[in-house]
């Protein structure tokens, strides 16, 4: 009985405690996506989350552990992204396809995806360097990877410039989506308003992207 009754008490505080953690994260992604770093007090995020100041020290350490947990949680892709799309046996539509469906992932999280442009927005205005070690350390992998996969399929042995330049053209159709969500919510709301309305998205850019690389393939074959 009293075995039972110290593991309950002891199960306890680790749930309230990850509540207490996901709300601060909740709170202060939020705030740092509204206001900035410097603009934001430990104690604006505490009494947003409904948690004592004392807990992001606890939790994070300080501000800028905070900073630097809310920018990983939200910029961390899946392990297995890369893996998602490059693969030696796939058609070029099949990469297109799942390199778009990881890369827009976000946008099924709804307001979530929202704070995390704002929070990259801020990130690029008021930088902390957490930016550039998002861009070494997952965006410029990605980046190589799809441009191996296009190299494949054009049938080139080394990419050059053009396979780069073609690489972020595809790229930018797909993040036009996210850094333009308010643009797009005004103008034509219904294209980013349901599942079923991102799927069909998902489904034009991967025609696009397949004309873009017939495209250059014509232009490589006739010199």
């Amino acid at each position: 009985m009293n075995a039972k009754s110290t593991h309950d008490d002891s199960r306890k505080p680790r749930s309230d405690g990850e509540q207490s953690r996901i709300r601060l994260l909740q709170a202060a992604t939020r705030l740092f996506g509204n206001q900035g770093f410097s603009r934001t007090s430990t104690r604006e995020i505490a009494q947003a989350a409904g948690a004592n100041v004392a807990a992001i020290s606890y939790y994070f350490g300080d501000k800028a552990g905070l900073y630097q947990a809310c920018f990983a949680s939200m910029c961390e892709p899946a392990p297995d992204n890369i893996a998602q799309f490059d693969q030696p046996h796939y058609s070029l539509r099949q990469s297109l396809d799942a390199y778009y469906r990881q890369l827009l992932a976000p946008l099924l999280a709804g307001e979530d995806a929202q704070q995390l442009v704002r929070l990259f927005y801020r990130e690029m205005l008021e930088p902390t360097g957490l930016w550039e070690r998002e861009i070494h350390n997952n965006i410029k992998p990605e980046h190589l990877a799809l441009v191996n996969v296009l190299s494949r399929h054009l049938g080139l042995s080394q990419p050059d410039d053009r396979v780069h330049r073609l690489a972020y053209a595809l790229v930018g159709m797909a993040i036009q989506l996210l850094v333009g969500r308010d643009i797009i919510h005004t103008i034509t709301p219904h294209l980013l308003a349901t599942p079923a309305a991102i799927a069909e998205w998902l489904e034009y850019l991967g025609d696009y992207a397949e004309a873009l690389v017939r495209a250059e393939q014509n232009k490589l074959q006739q010199g």
